[in-house]
């Protein structure tokens, strides 16, 4: 028996060998993707039908009061009693604190003195030219000017009311209702020149935020405005656009202000927030944003038949926050999947899960 007799058997059956298992693998692969396409998939559904949709402009935005104000004492003296803190609500007409008082109200005193003193010496002055303190009328305007100089009753009754500014001023009352803020003085300690509190009333704050000139025509005074912080992103106030100021700034921007509410006290002075200037359009054929992926670069969303995925390629217009406007490829009625689908092949089978 020849090398070659031998070796050629061999040859031959390795080759049916590896054939036939590959065919094997060939078969098991199919076999395990046809049971991976035939699952179905867990969707969410709903119908599509025309309503209202609100157009959005979005922006940053900063939180300032309507009412604020910088709280000085006048006098110079040592500050004796604080009756609030940082953060207290306060009334209008609220005391807040008070200096001491003793210096100046010795002022008053002695003004008050002087102030009397200048009386007697103003009517003796003008018994001395007519006789009589009430009748003046034989006196001319000179030498009335005259005896009102010499009797010093000008300067006195300035200075009263001087002392009895200095005596009021000695003690703070808020100016409006609002909250304390910037509080740094201490008892007993002199005021340092700066503020001694803010009061700010942000009950009903105001955001000011920029649009670009382009956007103009788009929004209008009383226009709605959602507003969330960015420390609370989940947190929304509603408002309404209170002014636009009638210049465009070098950089194209437009600077609005909108009154907004802060009844659960959520929002603070200076606060960095995003704005959204809602701009109704009407009704208009919506689908929530999930709803739409891309396929081939291609905007794209699934219409359920018959427990399958069908594939439609769609076009949007406007958008906002949360939905997108259908302005080709669907229909009202059409029920669209918008949760599960974002792994979804074209004819694929779902299980809805509303």
């Amino acid at each position: 028996m020849t090398f070659k007799s031998i070796i050629y058997p061999v040859i031959v059956f390795c080759l049916l060998s590896c054939s036939s298992k590959k065919a094997q693998e060939e078969e098991s692969g199919e076999k395990a993707t046809t049971q991976v396409e035939d699952k179905a998939t867990d969707v969410k559904t709903k119908l599509l039908e025309y309503r209202d949709f609100s157009y959005e402009l979005i922006s940053n935005g900063t939180i300032a009061a309507v009412n604020k104000a910088d709280l000085r004492f006048q006098p110079q003296e040592i500050v004796r009693k604080i009756y609030v803190k940082n953060g207290d609500r306060v009334t209008k007409g609220q005391k807040l604190a008070e200096l001491d008082k003793f210096k100046l109200e010795i002022a008053k005193s002695q003004a008050i003195e002087s102030l009397e003193q200048a009386k007697i010496n103003y009517q003796d002055a003008l018994i001395a030219q007519t006789g009589s303190i009430s009748d003046t009328s034989n006196i001319s305007a000179e030498a009335m000017r005259a005896i009102r100089i010499r009797s010093n009753i000008e300067q006195a009754r300035n200075n009263y009311i001087v002392a009895d500014y200095n005596l009021n001023a000695a003690t703070l009352y808020a100016p409006f209702d609002g909250v304390v803020a910037n509080l740094t003085v201490k008892e007993y300690n002199l005021p340092d020149g700066e503020a001694f509190c803010t009061i700010i009333d942000n009950r009903n704050p105001e955001v000011t935020f920029n649009i670009l000139e382009s956007e103009l025509p788009l929004i209008g005074l009383k226009y709605k405005v959602l507003v969330s912080p960015f420390s609370m992103s989940t947190y929304v106030v509603e408002g309404h656009i209170s002014e636009i100021n009638p210049v465009v700034e070098k950089n194209g921007m437009v600077k609005v202000k909108a009154t907004i509410s802060n009844k659960d006290n959520k929002l603070y002075e200076g606060m960095n927030v995003k704005v959204r200037v809602q701009l109704l359009l009407g009704k208009q054929l919506v689908v929530p944003k999930s709803a739409v992926v891309l396929r081939t670069n291609k905007k794209v969303v699934f219409r359920l038949r018959n427990d399958r995925a069908a594939w439609v390629y769609v076009t949007t217009g406007a958008e906002n926050s949360d939905s997108y406007v259908i302005t080709e490829g669907l229909n009202e009625g059409d029920e669209i999947i918008y949760d599960g689908n974002i792994n979804l092949a074209d004819d694929a089978p779902v299980t809805v899960k509303n």
